[in-house]
């Protein structure tokens, strides 16, 4: 009877599976570990040698080999360092800048309605201007030196912001506005227990555009005047012909442009880890 009993009772009480971890480089649920490489180092094999089957001479488009190549020479040079620096400087502040003044203004757009109903209009009007056409303003305005940039990588990269944090801070839950609301929570704690967290998703999307287009628009703005930065060094490159040294320039630019990229979505999976990749707006 016992031993009869026990094996019911084996059969009747369930087995939990195996628990499983999973590795994060699974090649079977992350594909993508291997084909992204993959992929760069078959586009970059048919680059090396095909150029010159195809008649395709070096002035129009280097080797891989010959961009690496003036890439090493840029990279030991003391003077690059200094050009990588100033850029580096006009992006970082100019992204501050706009960093302030998009959580400012779209904050007061959305919690205000007059202030939306004001402002918005102004500052679509301005959106809708082609940043080169300012570019030459700015620098009449604050000269040839780093204000200039910064200022053009600030407007640049002003707008992706702002229409995340307003989108961000509409996105609320209404019921659960509404809830804080009835046990006497003030509009202040409503903001920042309920709006802002359900804001930062939306933020970190419009800081990892941002970033990016402070890069851009500081660039931009060296290319209208300047005498150092990277803008600076590929226009150097282009007036004589050095087209790897181009290449080398572009590659360091895209660097850059990964680098803020890949710091702006560490601070979102540290402080916003429940963010969708899909919230994205004004890319």
């Amino acid at each position: 009877m016992t031993s009869s009993k026990t094996a019911d009772e084996s059969q009747a009480t369930p087995r939990l599976p195996a628990r499983t971890t999973k590795s994060r480089f699974d090649l079977r649920e992350r594909p993508e570990l291997v084909l992204v490489p993959a992929v760069f180092v078959v586009v970059v094999l048919l680059w090396e040698f095909a150029v010159q089957p195809l008649g395709i001479d070096d002035y129009v488009l280097p080797r891989p080999t010959q961009i690496v190549s003036a890439l090493a020479t840029q990279l030991t040079g003391e003077q690059f360092w200094s050009h990588l620096w100033v850029t580096l400087q006009e992006s970082l502040l100019g992204f501050v800048i706009g960093v302030v003044a998009a959580m400012v203004l779209g904050t007061l757009i959305s919690q205000v309605r007059l202030a939306d109903r004001t402002l918005m209009p102004y500052i679509v009007a301005f959106q809708t201007v082609p940043k080169v056409a300012l570019a030459p303003l700015f620098v009449v305005w604050f000269g040839f030196g780093t204000a200039s940039k910064i200022v053009m990588a600030a407007v640049i990269s002003f707008f992706p912001m702002l229409v995340n944090v307003i989108e961000g801070l509409r996105s609320a839950d209404a019921d659960r506005i509404q809830m804080l609301t009835v046990f006497g929570a003030g509009r202040f704690q409503v903001f920042r227990m309920v709006r802002l967290p359900s804001a930062l998703p939306f933020i970190f999307a419009g800081l990892d555009i941002g970033i990016v287009f402070a890069i851009l628009g500081a660039v931009v703005g060296e290319f209208i005047g300047a005498k150092e930065g990277l803008g600076y060094l590929l226009l150097q490159a282009n007036y004589n012909f050095d087209i790897a040294s181009m290449f080398a320039v572009l590659v360091v630019l895209s660097v850059m442009g990964l680098v803020a990229h890949s710091l702006i979505r560490f601070a979102q999976r540290r402080f916003a880890f429940w963010a969708e990749d899909n919230q994205v707006i004004g890319a």
